[in-house]
């Protein structure tokens, strides 16, 4: 009898691995849709499930019900910048999408929470970010499979197209672009900043390259902070005089660059300032 029952339990173990190993078609196939919207970067990951002769919205999707917009786990959008929604402002980040569908509108709920199946088991208004209402277009032929779009596509923004059955619900969204840009060309009209300077010098002393070049930028890089210098920075600036073979500077910089440093409590800048001053004789 013993033996019975482990030759089933052994057939059953067997069956149950080979089926695990069969893969087959899912009923809602996951899909991804990313889009760059002018500098904005979006992205859209959810589930299509089909009509299947079925009857979708006001009978499988009912009306005035909080709806997943899709199937199996959330239909997240992610934005890589703030963005724009009904005139209201939704900060960059990834959100489940969830909706209330209508006949004639659609309130479209952006929440903090992406981890549901579906929808959240207990909803909570401190996870809603933005909600925003749409109108419903009819359209004049059936979509089979639950569909999202992003079109209209232009520099200043886009829209989510939700489509299934005869309907379809835009959610028009808006990009910084202009301000992005805007900045861009003013600080790069603007020349380098002093990062910009004390990055390359920094490079030019370490890489052993013209060392004249980095003391060139580096007394750039000290000069348009001549307001609040850094300790480091001035240490830097010593370092290049140094190896340039101008030792005034490097003495001045040095004393400099420990003030500032006895100033902030940086007692390792403290020592190697002195240090180096030491050595040159200071």
């Amino acid at each position: 009898m013993k033996k019975a029952f482990l030759s089933l339990f052994v057939a059953t173990l067997t069956v149950t691995t080979v089926s695990a190993q069969v893969k087959t078609p899912q009923p809602s196939p996951s899909a991804k849709l990313e889009q760059k919207v002018g500098l904005t970067d979006v992205t859209v990951e959810y589930s299509r499930p089909g009509m299947k002769g079925r009857k979708v919205f006001g009978n499988l999707v009912p009306f005035g019900k909080l709806w997943r917009t899709g199937a199996n786990k959330n239909t997240i959008v992610t934005f890589s910048e703030d963005v724009m929604i009904g005139g209201k402002s939704l900060k960059k980040g990834a959100y489940a999408i969830f909706t209330k569908p209508n006949a004639s509108s659609w309130e479209v709920i952006f929440y903090k929470d992406t981890n549901n199946w579906g929808t959240p088991r207990e909803f909570k208004d401190s996870n809603v970010a933005l909600t925003t209402t749409v109108k419903v277009e009819k359209m004049p032929m059936k979509i089979e499979s639950f569909t999202i779009t992003i079109d209209d596509l232009n520099n200043d923004s886009a829209v989510i197209g939700i489509l299934w059955e005869n309907v379809y619900a835009g959610i028009k969204f808006n990009v910084p672009t202009d301000k992005t840009v805007s900045s861009n060309i003013d600080k790069v009209m603007a020349g380098p900043a002093s990062g910009d300077y004390y990055a390359a010098a920094s490079y030019y002393l370490e890489a052993g390259k013209d060392i004249n070049k980095a003391k060139i930028w580096i007394d750039k890089a000290v000069d348009m902070t001549k307001e609040k210098p850094a300790f480091w920075v001035l240490r830097k600036q010593s370092l290049i005089h140094a190896k340039a073979g101008d030792k005034k500077g490097a003495i001045k910089a040095a004393k400099a660059s420990l003030m500032h440093a006895e100033k902030a409590g940086n007692a390792d800048y403290i020592k190697l300032n002195k240090d180096s001053l030491k050595e040159w004789g200071v």
